[in-house]
């Protein structure tokens, strides 16, 4: 299976993968990450990305948020052909419509958790919006944290800093790798309803990366990858039914 689409049954999209292939050098020869992957995303939806370590799932997501270029194959996100764009472009088109969760962070040491939050906009030299961001420190726990430090903060709390600073801009699109992955049972299910609201809110389009069957329950479709290649979807499952395919990947 090379071509899944998205599930609302509309042509609307906001992001389209076509045909997207990506190798890597390893020694004298290469690896194959992603072997002509297509994928169509229609806005507002929530979709996990699960498969084995090593079957694209990292590189799908950093291709598609053009950190990374594929080697061939066409990459849109709200009608715009990344690969068009120059470099300082698709970094400030990222800026604005792109949102990443990070599975490292990526915080700024010497930065408080409002100025790390509040960088994508400082960058873009846009004002803040008090009203949401506060409402996003509020939903996933970190009110009243806005004057730490990142060392005086748990993984836990480091990685709800990374999860506002991606959805502060209220960019079209959100990757996540991971992103529950430092959280408790508790403050994954709440990051999860923030993702789930910002998504319906804004009409942000969701992907998330994750090894977790619970936190990818909570997505509207569930896509499986092995050998860089698509190995099927479910619509709305239980873990239960997520768990079963994840075991059949593996044998």
């Amino acid at each position: 299976m090379h071509d899944i689409s998205g599930t609302t049954g509309t042509t609307t999209t906001s992001v389209r993968v076509i045909d997207v292939s990506k190798s890597y050098p390893n020694g004298p020869d290469s690896v194959l990450a992603l072997n002509h992957v297509s994928l169509a995303l229609a806005p507002g939806s929530i979709t996990a990305v699960m498969g084995p370590s090593g079957s694209g799932k990292s590189t799908l997501l950093n291709c598609i948020a053009g950190l990374e270029s594929p080697d061939s194959g066409r990459i849109i996100i709200d009608g715009v052909d990344i690969a068009g764009l120059s470099r300082d472009g698709l970094t400030r088109f990222r800026r604005t419509h792109v949102g990443f969760v990070f599975q490292a962070y990526n915080l700024v040491d010497h930065l408080t958790v409002r100025e790390n939050i509040r960088l994508p906009l400082l960058l873009a030299g846009t004002a803040p919006d008090l009203a949401w961001e506060n409402f996003l420190l509020d939903a996933v726990g970190l009110g009243g944290m806005e004057d730490r430090l990142p060392a005086a903060l748990s993984g836990g709390q480091a990685q709800r800093v990374a999860i506002v600073r991606a959805l502060l801009t209220r960019p079209g699109v959100v990757f996540a790798d991971e992103p529950t992955g430092a959280l408790d049972s508790h403050t994954s299910d709440e990051v999860l309803e923030v993702f789930s609201t910002t998504a319906k809110a804004v009409g942000q389009t969701v992907v998330l990366v994750t090894h977790d069957a619970s936190v990818a329950a909570a997505a509207e479709q569930v896509l499986f990858l092995t050998d860089g290649q698509w190995a099927g979807h479910l619509v709305s499952p239980s873990p239960a039914e997520i768990t079963a395919r994840v075991m059949e990947l593996r044998k």
